[in-house]
């Protein structure tokens, strides 16, 4: 495949102050590319404390130090206007956007009945709201030249879920919604949309005491694997052009990466309404995966799937 470079690509990282989106904006710099180093700065938690510009500037000065091209961005992906600022400081200072990782995050974490709305709403506006701001934004330049690589951070709170990470796990798994459609909507433009299940030490994790999300005895034998370097060669490539793929969902974690899918068990049917005494009856094999599953690409993929297995065919149009 041959080295993977950035060479003339302009990519925006937002939550790049440190952590991941660090280790993200230094590798794609290393690799020749331009990159937007967007940071708000401040806690990651909600409580109190200073935003500052040091974050972004602070990487941006390592890039520099090390020969690349960065500039900072200190605006809030939170809102519209906050993610135009950062797709424009992009134009600006580069002319182009041709990459965004979707990475700038926060935290709420306990037990379900101690997290309010104002919780949910908090990782809501960050997470899912921050995505949806600067890939909206990005998306008519890429559109216009027919080329862009998105890659979303969703999380295994959402996907597999954890019972202290409810609301968190709730925001996760809608940025995995945000990145199945838009994968979709990107394919025709020669946009690419992918997302990440990243594990790794950052500034939301740096105050978690032993057991705070649970008992877990393997994360500490996977200790050295948290380093984000584990995670940064996995966006390097889903955000570079060497990527051909799209609509995946992508796990580092422990030092191994892999593909995580959703799959549909071949279950049971009939032409009649199966109902609730039929379904008891048929539940171990609703469940049983070890009889077959399949894929879905997309939504229509999982009516053609079934409409085959069941031997119905398209009906004519004519």
């Amino acid at each position: 495949m041959g080295r993977i470079s950035f060479k003339g690509r302009s990519v925006i990282v937002t939550g790049a102050g440190g952590g991941l989106g660090r280790a993200y904006s230094l590798e794609i710099a290393r690799r020749g590319g331009a990159v937007i180093v967007n940071d708000l700065g401040g806690s990651t938690t909600g409580e109190a404390g200073e935003t500052s510009t040091q974050y972004a500037d602070r990487v941006v000065e390592e890039i520099r130090g090390a020969g690349g091209t960065a500039v900072a961005s200190y605006d809030s992906v939170a809102t519209p206007e906050g993610a135009r600022h950062i797709v424009q400081a992009a134009l600006d200072h580069f002319g182009r956007v041709d990459a965004v990782i979707a990475n700038a995050g926060t935290m709420r974490y306990g037990d379900f009945e101690t997290l309010g709305m104002e919780d949910l709403n908090a990782l809501l506006a960050v997470h899912v709201g921050g995505s949806w701001n600067v890939i909206q934004a990005a998306w008519p330049q890429m559109k216009q030249h027919g080329y862009g690589r998105v890659v979303f951070t969703t999380s295994s709170a959402g996907m597999l879920g954890n019972a202290k990470l409810t609301a968190y796990g709730a925001a996760k798994g809608a940025v995995m919604g945000l990145m199945h459609g838009l994968a979709e909507a990107g394919k025709p433009h020669g946009i690419l949309c992918n997302a990440v299940m990243p594990n790794a030490m950052s500034r939301m994790t740096a105050n978690f005491k032993p057991n705070d999300l649970g008992e877990n005895p393997w994360s500490a034998a996977l200790g050295r694997h948290f380093d984000p370097s584990y995670t940064a060669g996995l966006v390097t490539f889903l955000a570079s052009d060497a990527c051909s793929t799209h609509h995946g969902i992508y796990s580092a974690c422990g030092g191994r990466i892999g593909r995580v899918f959703v799959g549909v068990t071949r279950g049971i049917a009939d032409d009649a309404p199966l109902d609730a005494d039929a379904v008891a009856s048929g539940w171990e094999k609703i469940r049983d995966a070890a009889r077959g599953y399949d894929v879905p690409a997309h939504i229509a993929d999982e009516f053609r799937i079934v409409a085959e297995q069941r031997g119905i065919e398209i009906p004519s149009r004519d």
